[in-house]
This record gives C-alpha cells, sequence and structure tokens, in this order.
C-alpha cells in the first residue's frame, strides 16, 4: 500500500484490528478457526499470523512457527507471545518469499490471509515449496462470493475497502487459487463471516494436499 499509508493508516489499522474482529470472534469465527486449526500436525508454519488470533488453538502436539511481514501487527504478536509465555516461533518475512527450505513443513496454515497477500498464487506455490509430500494446506478465508449480486458489489467496492482494510481484496476468488495451485484441494465448506459487511460474509474453509 506504500510507506505513508504504512506508517499512518497501517498503524492505526493494526491497532484497532482486534477489536474490530472481537465480536465476530465471538460470534462464532474463533471456533471455526479451532475446527480448521485441529487438522495441523507436526511442524506448523502459520503464514500471515497477523496479532495472534490463532494462539491457543493449536494442537497440543503442534510445532508451530508463525510468520509475519506487518512490522505493526509483529508487535502486538509479539507482546501476546510474551504475556502467553508461549513456546511459538515468530519469523517476520512475508508469504511470497518464505525464508525456510524446501519440505520443511508437514501442515501450513492461511486464516483471513490469503484476501490481503500481495500475491497470493506465489504465496500458495510457496506453501506447496515448505510443505513435506503429503503435507497439508489448512485454510479458513472470505472470500469471493457465488451469488452474481454479491460479487458485483465486490467488485465496485474493492478498493474503497482495500484502501480502508490494509490491503484486504473481498473479491478474491481464493478457492480458485488453491484450485491452481500446485496443492490438491481435499475439501471446501461455505458459510458466512458473522457480524461483517456482506461484501465479506461469503466464507470458505478446507483441507488441500502436496501430492506425496
Amino acid at each position: 500500500m506504500g510507506r505513508i499509508y504504512d506508517a499512518t493508516w497501517g498503524r492505526v489499522f493494526s491497532a484497532i484490528y482486534d477489536p474490530l474482529l472481537k465480536g465476530t470472534e465471538e460470534a462464532g469465527l474463533r471456533e471455526r478457526r479451532r475446527e480448521v486449526l485441529s487438522e495441523a500436525r507436526g511442524r506448523t508454519i502459520d503464514i500471515g499470523a497477523g496479532t495472534g488470533a490463532n494462539l491457543g488453538l493449536f494442537p497440543l502436539e503442534a510445532e508451530v512457527v508463525m510468520v509475519e511481514p506487518d512490522p505493526h501487527m509483529t508487535k502486538r504478536l509479539r507482546q501476546k507471545l510474551a504475556e502467553s509465555g508461549s513456546k511459538v516461533e515468530l519469523v517476520e518475512a512475508g508469504a511470497e518469499e518464505l525464508p525456510f527450505e524446501d519440505s520443511s513443513f508437514d501442515t501450513a496454515v492461511f486464516t483471513l490471509v490469503l484476501c490481503t497477500v500481495p500475491d497470493p498464487r506465489a504465496a500458495l506455490a510457496e506453501a506447496a515449496r515448505v510443505l513435506k509430500p503429503g503435507g497439508r494446506l489448512l485454510f479458513l478465508e472470505h472470500v469471493r462470493a457465488e451469488d452474481p449480486g454479491v460479487a458485483r458489489w465486490q467488485d465496485r467496492l474493492e478498493t474503497p475497502w482495500r484502501v480502508f482494510a490494509d490491503g484486504c481484496r473481498c473479491n478474491r476468488d481464493t478457492v480458485a487459487n488453491i484450485e491452481a495451485s500446485p496443492l490438491t484441494l481435499d475439501t471446501v465448506k461455505r458459510g458466512e463471516l458473522p457480524k461483517s459487511p456482506p461484501i465479506t460474509k461469503p466464507l470458505a474453509w478446507g483441507r488441500a494436499t502436496l501430492a506425496s
């Protein structure tokens, strides 16, 4: 979005992000996160971890590495990690260039991230690269609406929403991007993001795997 944006509204947005999502999390999003993350196994990378909404929701046996590029989000995530005494590792990096070796994770996670990363296909390719053969990708994303009328409004409001929501594209067809990635889409379920604007209500979650 640009340096001036990041230093001004980007800083403010990171400060209000948790309060903005509080009602949505309490109305069902947090439990949906828990459901999706329950399938995490082994060494797990949480890509675009933000302020740490997924903390405390992974299975205890998962070895979690959180990756986040935004310095304002990372600052808040570090505070949460320190307060919780969590052993989660935090790495500052973008989704399109992960600083890890090939085939180094059993599970990769995207939750409300693929709407915002500048290049979602590159991010998915990177997730596939760092996954071991047979590894799984878990996702929970608001997506392009299947209803043509809602999708048209998503297209109309994409720019103002992106400016407000720190780069979020409300009209991204994330399921199609996963299908076009090196991963195989195993399951996808659809519903609604509770207590959210109509253009961000369409929700999809599920699992994809990397061929063995």
